[in-house]
């Protein structure tokens, strides 16, 4: 018996090596040169260790945030409205004043945006915020 062997076509597997490799070095290529579009946020200035910063009781505002976004500024509720023109009134007596605002754990994200933004609109250039848990509200 005669055994034929058959010649079989072999896959040139350098071929589509080289093009995985090109793909592979475009896509690198793209990603690095890509501008990416980053939103910065809230950008903060944080005091400096050397440089302890020194609040007097008078130059703060306590402000609280509950969870339902409720404010309660010196004991009663404000709206954001009325948090605003108190920022005026205690600004113009002291400009150097200082607007700390205690958030509740649970508080939606915008609750807490809104209140920043009037802060900032308003040129107070001391902020500063806590968030606290449901068992610290009592004590504030």
């Amino acid at each position: 018996m005669i055994k034929r062997f058959l010649k079989h076509d072999v896959d040139d597997s350098s071929s589509s090596g080289a093009l995985n490799d090109l793909s592979f070095l475009l896509i690198i290529f793209f990603i690095v040169i890509a501008g990416f579009n980053v939103n910065k946020g809230f950008l903060l200035n944080l005091p400096s260790k050397e440089k302890p910063r020194i609040v007097k009781t008078e130059d703060l505002m306590k402000c609280h945030l509950k969870a339902d976004g409720t404010l309660i500024l010196e004991g009663k509720t404000v709206s954001l409205l009325e948090l605003s023109s108190k920022i005026e009134e205690k600004k113009s007596v002291f400009p150097n004043m200082t607007f700390l605002l205690l958030i509740d754990s649970n508080t939606e994200y915008q609750h807490v945006i809104d209140i920043i933004y009037e802060v900032k609109q308003k040129k107070i250039e001391n902020f500063s915020f806590k968030m606290i848990e449901n068992s610290q509200v009592s004590a504030v």
